[in-house]
């Protein structure tokens, strides 16, 4: 790609933490930083601080389509990346979350990153490079407990990626995946509402494991070991970026690279004791 004064990327998911931080660091390392908002109000608050910033709300593909031909009116048809990371995490046991429960996830983390990334290709195809990064997780190749929701929209979206990859070999288009584990964000805090407004605590077989939960997405700071702030994965998001020949994934935190060595070296059934602990 060319030098970060000349690069122009669209990021989902900038109203606070990663999204934010990405946003910030990139604009002042040169890049050209077209930021996006779910929420008005938090469109208004990018623009007012010196963003150029659209609403996009991967839930709705008119807001998507709306959002995309703002971005290529602004920048002339042309995007040198995308980072897909707006998403939300719905909490819950998995015989407590509904039909509609994880349709809902999946519209955010699955299908409106689908639907977008859809829309960017053919410029990156017309223009012949691009960087499509995706913020995923550790919990989109092992699953932990009560995250059944988000865990399947995460192990769906790398499937997705790793097949994209390997339709793209013979182009400059780089699919690239970024697996955080433990980031310090406001993602508890949207989690606990969801988890609040979803799922039926009283009448769940898991009761009493769900008001140790409610604890954990009530407390403020981290949570477990080893967690990092956002600027970690912008530091991975700029490799990706800047790498002449950037790698498939980028872990960030230790968890995700401790897992990603238990997966490859332990059966199933010793790596699920392993999960059921953490």
């Amino acid at each position: 790609m060319t030098s970060p004064k000349s690069k122009t990327i669209l990021i989902t998911g900038c109203s606070s933490g990663i999204g934010l931080d990405t946003a910030t660091r990139l604009k002042d390392k040169g890049y050209r930083v077209i930021a996006s908002a779910r929420k008005a109000q938090d469109v208004d608050r990018l623009r007012a601080d010196g963003f150029e910033a659209v609403q996009l709300d991967l839930a709705d593909s008119d807001s998507i389509q709306q959002a995309v031909n703002a971005v290529f009116e602004m920048t002339g048809g042309k995007l040198d990346a995308l980072f897909n990371n707006g998403a939300f995490g719905q909490p819950g046991a998995v015989e407590d979350l509904t039909r509609d429960v994880l349709r809902e996830q999946f519209e955010t983390n699955f299908f409106g990153t689908h639907e977008l990334t859809n829309l960017i290709i053919p410029v990156m195809r017309q223009q012949g490079h691009g960087r499509i990064i995706y913020n995923s997780s550790v919990l989109g190749f092992v699953a932990l407990k009560y995250r059944g929701a988000y865990n399947a929209s995460k192990f769906a979206l790398e499937g997705l990626v790793d097949t994209l990859r390997l339709e793209l070999k013979d182009t400059q288009i780089f699919p690239i995946l970024v697996e955080p584990g433990p980031i310090l964000t406001k993602f508890r805090d949207n989690a606990y509402q969801l988890f609040k407004n979803n799922i039926n605590i009283s009448q769940s077989a898991h009761s009493d494991v769900y008001q140790a939960l409610s604890r954990k997405l009530e407390s403020e700071g981290p949570v477990v070991p080893f967690t990092l702030g956002p600027e970690a994965v912008t530091s991975k998001v700029i490799k990706a970026l800047e790498s002449p020949r950037p790698k498939a994934r980028y872990y960030v935190t230790f968890p995700t690279f401790l897992l990603g060595g238990l997966k490859r070296i332990l059966p199933d059934a010793l790596l699920d004791r392993v999960l059921i602990r953490i």
